[in-house]
């Protein structure tokens, strides 16, 4: 039967429904001469499904539900291989050397993984170390009203960031090098899974933007060392309004003139991570988190969230929204916890529908493709329009300095933190990289129960065993704990095989699309730098 969307918001944790947007996504570099890259490829990519976004208006989407009990029914049966095999599809680890030539880094390496609700996934994520200024850029990015805004942001923003961190001499150099056609020394060595894959039709028009952004660094450059906040702080201010302006200027190409749109009028929430030395920068964008794990000294594990969400829970970004707007918007500006009713979210990338005039909305779309014209969601205006933008791309950074008891970093999208506590995340992690979750104790939450149930407990602990051999890799042993936990914590074969085997339709009910990154941290490094710093 047909189940119109009204019907299942709460169902969806009161989520912006998915994909707005299709999108031909090919896989290559982005720029050769910029970038190198780690990890194996792939060479192509399908045409991507297409559906309206029911919160750009009127369109009235649904959802088809047809054939359900039958095919639940079907999927019930995954295989503990079959589980495995979907949940390590997109998983990718990184060892970083201790020592890369430059600098000794604090990072011992990560993990990452994905898993998809949506079809196509709107999440990404992105790691690059940085070849010509210091540290490492890790980042997990969330795509709404479909893929492409995320998409571009994950091909493009550590670019930004990268330059923004150069000296005004590097930046000439480079400068020099492109105007004459010689050779450019990379910026970034990406870390990346096969499937995170670069588009190739944009990569000209990518360059060319980034390119005016360095000429006006080096214009206004002076000899001081770029400050850490504000080079991420305009990174991304700056990349928003190229996705912006770049949409404004139609294209020859009728494909690349489609997929700025697409960029545009979709959108993304974005969290990265800067780690350079012990100096930890966490630059955030929408309701995406990053949560430090630490060691206490005897044993236990506790969680320093260093990150806030960017959405109507947030009472400072609420009051922050209505101030930039007249007092008689006070009551439409922020309306059932959404931005003008709508967009969950108060600080994300594209979404120009929330930031745009309407006449310029208005000019773009009728000089655009004829796909667009035929997109009533496109055309529609949010209510209660009058005094744009409301919505910003700025992030919030915050600055810490690591300590040898910081054990690790979670970056994740909002699907993890919708499912577990960030306490009990960092538990799970640290456990797992510790081994400790193999000798405690059983505890069952102050549940009462029976002699079957322990058993059938003593029984997971003992699988749980031959399971952490199974998951080498952290991002992937906490995805397994989101989707297949039950009551009392431990992991449900039957529940997690029921979970992976839902079919697309109702997939995205029960959970949004999940990524991960865990960075773990390199203790004996950071202590060195404290007892050098001290003796010195």
């Amino acid at each position: 039967m047909l189940v119109p969307m009204q019907l299942v918001y709460p169902a969806l944790r009161n989520r912006e429904a998915r994909r707005v947007c299709a999108t031909v996504c090919h896989h290559c570099t982005l720029q050769n001469c910029l970038s190198t890259q780690t990890g194996r490829h792939t060479s192509g990519r399908s045409l991507l499904k297409a559906s309206p976004s029911p919160f750009l208006g009127s369109c009235n989407p649904v959802i088809h539900l047809r054939n359900y009990r039958a095919t639940v029914a079907q999927f019930y049966s995954l295989t503990p291989p079959q589980v495995n095999s979907i949940l390590k599809a997109n998983e990718y680890s990184f060892k970083v050397p201790e020592f890369d030539g430059k600098n000794v880094s604090p990072v011992l390496g990560f993990d990452t993984n994905q898993l998809p609700s949506n079809s196509p996934v709107e999440d990404r994520r992105c790691a690059a170390t940085c070849l010509q200024s210091r540290g490492m850029l890790l980042g997990v990015i969330d795509g709404h009203a479909g893929c492409a805004c995320a998409q571009g942001v994950s091909e493009r923003l550590f670019y930004y960031i990268a330059v923004s961190l150069l000296h005004r001499e590097t930046l000439s150099e480079i400068e020099n090098a492109v105007d004459s056609g010689r050779v450019v020394l990379p910026l970034l060595q990406w870390h990346k899974h096969p499937n995170d894959y670069f588009s190739k039709e944009a990569s000209k028009m990518y360059f060319d933007s980034l390119r005016t952004y360095w000429q006006e660094l080096i214009d206004l450059h002076t000899e001081e060392t770029p400050d850490a906040v504000e080079a991420l702080i305009n990174s991304f201010k700056r990349l928003d309004s190229d996705i912006s302006l770049e949409a404004q200027v139609p294209s020859d190409n009728s494909f690349l003139n489609y997929w700025q749109l697409q960029v545009a009028f979709s959108g993304a929430t974005a969290c990265v991570a800067h780690i350079d030395g012990v100096d930890l920068y966490i630059a955030n964008t929408g309701d995406s988190r990053a949560v430090l794990g630490v060691q206490e000294e005897d044993g236990s594990w506790s969680a320093l969230t260093l990150s806030n969400d960017h959405n109507a829970q947030n009472e400072g970004e609420v009051e922050r929204v209505k101030s930039e707007h007249p007092k008689s918007e006070a009551k439409t500006v922020v309306k059932q916890e959404r931005l003008l009713g709508l967009l969950m979210p108060f600080r994300a990338f594209g979404d120009v529908k929330f930031k745009w005039s309407i006449e310029l909305q208005k000019r773009v779309l009728e000089s655009g493709p004829e796909l667009l014209h035929e997109n009533e969601c496109t055309k529609f205006i949010p209510p209660n329009y009058h005094t744009p933008p409301y919505l910003t791309a700025q992030p919030e950074v915050t600055h810490h300095k690591l300590r040898p008891q910081d054990k690790f970093l979670v970056l994740a999208t909002d699907g993890l933190w919708e499912i577990l506590h960030r306490q009990e995340v960092v538990r799970i992690v640290g456990e797992h990289l510790t081994g400790v979750h193999l000798q405690q104790p059983i505890t069952v939450g102050g549940y009462k129960v029976t002699l079957g149930q322990m058993h059938e407990l003593l029984m997971e602990r003992r699988a749980r065993v031959s399971s952490a051999f199974e998951d080498q890799n952290a991002a992937t042993h906490l995805i397994r704990h989101a989707v297949g936990h039950n009551e009392f914590g431990a992991i449900d074969h039957q529940r997690l095989s029921k979970m992976l085997s839902l079919p697309e339709d109702l997939a995205r009910m029960y959970r949004d699309d999940i990524t991960v990154t865990v960075a773990q941290f390199n203790s004996h490094v950071i202590n060195t730098h404290y007892k050098h710093n001290s003796e010195s």
